[in-house]
């Protein structure tokens, strides 16, 4: 099927959009954490003189009976508050030019855009940004930890657009399958979930140990996090067990066996045996809260593994990463 170029140009150009969007809306998040550290601070110095009367030894002017008072301007809205409202308004601008980037894609080479690597991790940042906003429209109040969310996405995508891309075109034919569909996109729709978890679980481990307190002291409280990383996950799991299930259908398809011990095979399956553990030791006394944070930070670490070491570096049935020669 032929390309179209101009489509092609154009999804690219959207992507580059995309990242310099999500750059601003780091950098106001990132803003509006350290105003948020700056007033509590200041609130702290303010109430400790206060407490050493450095505010209580003199009267207040009182006014003349006849003088007319002046009523109090109202409060507007905090620096910390102002900066994280605009970074989340980028980080929907973000989302729709991302959006438009991989539908442009898929236009340009007339097919489902999860060919290559870099398809396929702009898919997963893709599909963590909507996480992260569905998840700010429900807890406002996670939004400090946006700049945390948002660099390891920047991270991804700088990669995708630079060490992963590759020219719109066909893909092999083993990927010619209506499975590409069904298997890809749940795999992909459960890695950007398990980006979002294994963030809030990190930050809920550093907050935790009391390591870099003062990088996280105005994160959201441990348990909102521990809270965050369960849910997201929880949502994720049957997601990536569905995918799983597919690729093995599909494998029996291609293949002629459903499992081969494929090293991808080998890892995704490691993955979902440590998210099943995750979810076990959630439910599971004296597990529940630092032991569990653990495993899934540990599910995460082998997914980014999964995506980069054994798609780029091992050779196998499954080496279709795509990437330019």
């Amino acid at each position: 099927m032929p390309i179209d170029p101009v489509l092609s140009l154009f999804s690219d150009r959207f992507y580059m959009g995309a990242v310099a969007v999500y750059v601003l809306a780091m950098l106001l998040h990132a803003a509006e954490y350290v105003a948020a550290r700056d007033s509590a601070k200041a609130d702290v110095k303010a109430a400790a003189l206060v407490g050493a009367g450095g505010e209580t030894g003199s009267e207040p002017p009182v006014a003349a009976v006849d003088e007319p008072t002046e009523p109090a301007a109202p409060a507007g809205r905090p620096r910390s508050e102002r900066f994280g409202r605009m970074a989340v308004s980028l980080t929907v601008l973000g989302v729709l030019l991302h959006l438009t980037a991989i539908v442009l894609r898929g236009l340009a080479a007339q097919r489902w855009p999860l060919g290559n690597m870099y398809e396929f991790t702009a898919a997963i940042c893709l599909a963590a940004m909507v996480t992260w906003l569905v998840v700010l429209r429900r807890s406002p109040s996670l939004r400090r930890a946006g700049v945390f969310v948002l660099t390891p996405v920047l991270i991804l995508m700088f990669l995708g657009g630079t060490v992963l891309y590759a020219q719109a075109a066909p893909v092999v034919p083993a990927l010619q399958s209506y499975w590409l569909v069904i298997h890809v996109t749940t795999v992909t729709l459960a890695s950007g979930l398990f980006l979002v978890a294994g963030v809030a679980s990190l930050l809920y481990l550093l907050s935790r140990t009391g390591k870099a307190a003062g990088l996280v002291e105005k994160l959201p409280s441990t348990a909102s996090l521990d809270r965050l990383a369960y849910r997201v996950t929880a949502v994720a799991f049957p997601i990536y067990t569905f995918a799983v299930i597919a690729g093995a259908i599909w494998a029996e398809a291609a293949w002629g066996r459903f499992w081969g011990w494929d090293p991808k095979e080998t890892v995704a399956f490691v993955a979902w045996v440590v998210y099943a553990a995750y979810l076990h030791a959630r439910a599971t006394a004296g597990w529940r809260t630092t032991r569990a944070a653990w495993i899934n930070a540990l599910g995460f670490a082998v997914v980014v593994f999964n995506l980069f070491f054994i798609n780029m570096v091992v050779a196998g049935l499954h080496s279709y990463a795509g990437l330019p020669s």
